[in-house]
């Protein structure tokens, strides 16, 4: 079992919310259990319109294949449903 950094008691205060202190990070997956327990799970958004560098390296591959002539036979589209 992972030890405790930091214990300390919380009100909840008048519109149902507590005071962390001293975090590491700005957002939290909460888990709330039956029994009253809640866990706070660290999160690290990310901006939804970028494009990783992973990704940006893939496109610049398929782009040198396209100019090098190195692609696949062309695909018959024309069966399928809208």
């Amino acid at each position: 079992m992972i030890g405790a950094i930091k214990e300390y008691d919380a009100k909840i205060d008048s519109k149902k919310r507590i005071t962390l202190r001293s975090v590491a990070f700005d957002y939290y997956h909460v888990i709330e259990r039956e029994d009253g327990t809640i866990m706070l799970e660290p999160r690290i958004l990310t901006s939804p319109y970028s494009v990783s560098e992973n990704t940006l390296n893939m496109m610049d591959k398929s782009v040198e294949n396209i100019k090098r002539g190195k692609v696949s036979e062309p695909i018959d589209l024309s069966d399928i449903e809208d």
